[in-house]
């Protein structure tokens, strides 16, 4: 989890293939609408996040059925997100990757491919409340080291 830029689908792809576990991009769930907001340079509320964040829970619930653990980016920036997309699912972990607004912008700037306009990014590190709960891993290092630091932790 993390804001815009911070490398969660890459890390999330990374881990998931390193585990031979399923991969979910949240932002695959967004609605156009919200996608169009998006692209625009503009963030979502808290209303118009539940039904993605919903999805989400739901999107997960369904890969657990037959897969035993699941890798999942998504921003997941406030603890009520993270609470939201957890409910019913008592085994959540959560990696927190954990960038410089610099580190961030930079990273938008150069990203191609992605709806996210990087005007997101100002009222993402906003909302960001840094979970206690999670491991903390550094956006700055290289995949490979995110991955390994990742899987030290979880114990795989």
């Amino acid at each position: 989890m993390g804001p815009a830029g911070v490398g969660k689908t890459t890390v999330g792809r990374r881990l998931a293939q390193d585990l031979g576990w399923p991969f979910l991009d949240a932002d695959s769930l967004h609605s156009p609408e919200a996608v169009e907001k998006m692209a625009r340079g503009r963030g979502l509320t808290d209303a118009e996040r539940e039904p993605w964040l919903l999805r989400v829970r739901h999107a997960i619930r369904q890969l657990r059925e037959t897969a035993t653990h699941v890798v999942v980016a998504c921003s997941a920036l406030k603890q009520q997100y993270r609470e939201l997309i957890a409910t019913g699912l008592s085994d959540v972990r959560w990696v927190y990757l954990q960038a410089s607004p610099a580190l961030l912008r930079d990273r938008l700037a150069a990203r191609t491919g992605h709806f996210a306009d990087p005007g997101i990014l100002s009222g993402q590190l906003t909302d960001l409340e840094p979970p206690t709960d999670a491991l903390v891993v550094s956006a700055a290092l290289p995949v490979d080291d995110a991955v390994a630091a990742i899987r030290a932790a979880i114990g795989s």
